[in-house]
């Protein structure tokens, strides 16, 4: 898939305990410790010094300091939270959070009939995935509202050739997202609660190493449990995880879409794709997963 809108993640602060390197975390540059250490030898000093070049050892005098270096003391102190919250405006992503601005899924829905095969684009809401954990691996959740059918980007990536006109791809999204099929208004997401995310200890055929992922995924108000296998490679400081599975639409209570009595129509299967961006976690040695550029 495009990358150009997938960060570098060493630009963002990084919050959490994992081998990264020089990325920077964010409560490292609002230390209240390193100010406690640094600024008691500058301020108080150059203070006192001025004091007792332009003022006489009068107990007056020696109230008026006291009361400068407390003042300058408030002042500092008011400064410094206002530079740490602008530094928290730049996004964080803690272990195992999903990049959704570059991460996608898409679908292939094949034809019955006289039908049509399609490539479907979607999006992720806010979503944790941690590979390597044997328990509570994390959530992906599907955002039903962002399906839009027949992109160039899922047409490429399922495998389709040719492009679709915006008529019949409006067309195409109004069925899919209606009250008939997905009843997205119902139903505005669909999730996979990962239980695990375990390294096979395989490689794939170009490679990558192998994670099963194992746990409940719902749609259209059920749930069945779904285990497949995915493939791991480093991008940007990114883990890219990449993998696929299949469903049938009744299994999930829908009714795959037909016309004209069943001369018409989609598949009861679809395939799923996950292209995901994921921050690293402790539980993934980074020199164990190949880097792509």
């Amino acid at each position: 898939m495009e990358q150009n809108s997938l960060p570098n993640l060493a630009e963002f602060s990084f919050i959490g305990s994992t081998d990264l390197g020089s990325v920077p975390a964010l409560h490292s540059q609002c230390d209240s410790r390193q100010f406690h250490r640094t600024m008691p030898a500058i301020l108080p000093s150059k203070i006192s010094k001025d004091a007792d070049m332009r003022c006489s050892h009068s107990y007056l005098t020696r109230i008026n300091v006291v009361a400068t270096i407390a003042l300058a003391w408030i002042i500092f102190a008011s400064i410094a939270p206002v530079a740490c919250s602008q530094d928290a405006t730049t996004p964080s992503y803690k272990p195992g959070d999903v990049q959704t601005q570059a991460s996608r899924v898409y679908v292939f829905v094949d034809k019955t009939g006289l039908g049509h095969q399609h490539g479907v684009e979607a999006k992720l809401l806010s979503s944790r995935l941690e590979l390597g954990a044997d328990q509570n691996a994390g959530k992906l959740t599907f955002d039903m509202n962002s399906f839009d059918a027949d992109t160039q980007a899922a047409r490429k990536y399922v495998g389709l050739q040719g492009t679709t006109d915006e008529g019949t791809r409006s067309a195409v999204n109004n069925n899919m997202k209606g009250s008939a099929i997905l009843n997205v208004a119902q139903y505005p997401t669909a999730t996979f609660d990962v239980a695990s995310a375990i390294a096979t200890g395989q490689t794939g055929s170009d490679g990558l190493p192998i994670y099963e992922l194992k746990g409940n995924f719902t749609l259209h108000g059920t749930t069945h449990p779904l285990e497949f296998s995915v493939e791991v490679e480093q991008t940007r400081g990114w883990l890219h995880v990449r993998g696929n599975f299949v469903i049938k639409q009744t299994s999930f209570g829908i009714t795959p879409y037909s016309k004209a009595f069943g001369a018409i129509g989609v598949a009861d299967s679809l395939k799923i794709y996950g292209d995901l961006f994921v921050a690293p976690t402790a539980n993934v040695a980074m020199s164990d997963i190949p880097t792509r550029q």
